[in-house]
């Protein structure tokens, strides 16, 4: 961001890698659905919860918290925002800007919410931010991260049923973390199966509406991103291609502008 914009974000009021099917020794993404889409969970809610506490502390052990207090500010404005136009307690959620050059940001189970300075750069404003927070929350609040653990532990060769439901036995804490959507800072970058980031996008695009940001910044972004040369960012790199995002986010706009209208 310019420092213009951030100058502007500091003045605003208050206010997220994929489940992986491993059959014949190949990675396919999953479908959206229940935990297993065998009607059952395996992976008891808790231990989701826990996987996203033990996912958040290695990435706090292992990658430096920014010093940028504006870049903090921001982050913790925005989120509780979207929280709060979520039905959800801000308060309850732990936000915070990692050090790191990757446009990337994730939600956690447990409630946590990650942002790499490098998104920042990629962003121009705050709607911007809150489009790529928004979409993270929302995947977390649908439990795609718990839809992922569990086609893992009812898929993975060598897991077996009964010990993946007594604790994921097999799940290294990498791919743990590329499972509930924080992969990308191992270079696991596991993509999210289409209906998981259609339902995202819609939930995330009318969540920052009714937290009262334009959800034409979507849009906005995704255009800033694919205009991006060499190698693309992160966070790119694990979603559907930009065009396709643009036109399925721009099929979704009319009821986002409508909710957008009615919050400002």
């Amino acid at each position: 961001m310019s420092g213009s914009v951030l100058t502007r974000l500091t003045r605003t009021r208050p206010a997220r890698a994929a489940a992986v099917v491993i059959t014949c020794g190949g990675l396919l993404t999953a479908c959206a659905g229940d935990g297993t889409g065998l009607g059952i969970n395996l992976v008891p809610e808790e231990q989701v919860q826990q996987m996203g506490q033990q996912t958040w502390a290695q990435i706090r052990s292992e990658t430096p918290v920014s010093n940028n207090q504006t870049y903090q500010r921001a982050a913790q404005q925005v989120s509780a925002r979207l929280l709060q136009a979520g039905g959800m307690n801000p308060q309850a959620w732990e936000v915070v800007v990692f050090q790191g050059d990757e446009a990337n940001a994730f939600a956690l189970p447990s409630g946590k919410i990650g942002v790499y300075e490098g998104m920042f750069r990629m962003a121009r404003n705050e709607a911007q931010l809150a489009a790529v927070i928004a979409h993270e929350i929302a995947h977390n609040e649908e439990n795609h991260a718990a839809e992922r653990v569990n086609t893992q532990a009812a898929t993975s060769a060598g897991v077996q049923i009964a010990s993946a439901a007594a604790g994921v036995a097999g799940i290294d804490p990498q791919t743990a973390a590329a499972l509930l959507g924080a992969g990308a800072q191992y270079g696991l970058t596991m993509p999210y199966s289409r209906n998981q980031e259609l339902e995202a996008d819609r939930l995330g695009l009318n969540m920052m509406a009714r937290a009262g940001y334009d959800p034409r910044a979507a849009v906005e972004l995704w255009q800033r991103m694919a205009q991006q040369g060499g190698q693309p960012p992160t966070f790119l790199s694990t979603h559907p291609a930009p065009q396709q995002r643009i036109d399925q986010l721009q099929q979704m706009m009319p009821q986002a502008l409508d909710i957008y209208r009615a919050n400002t």
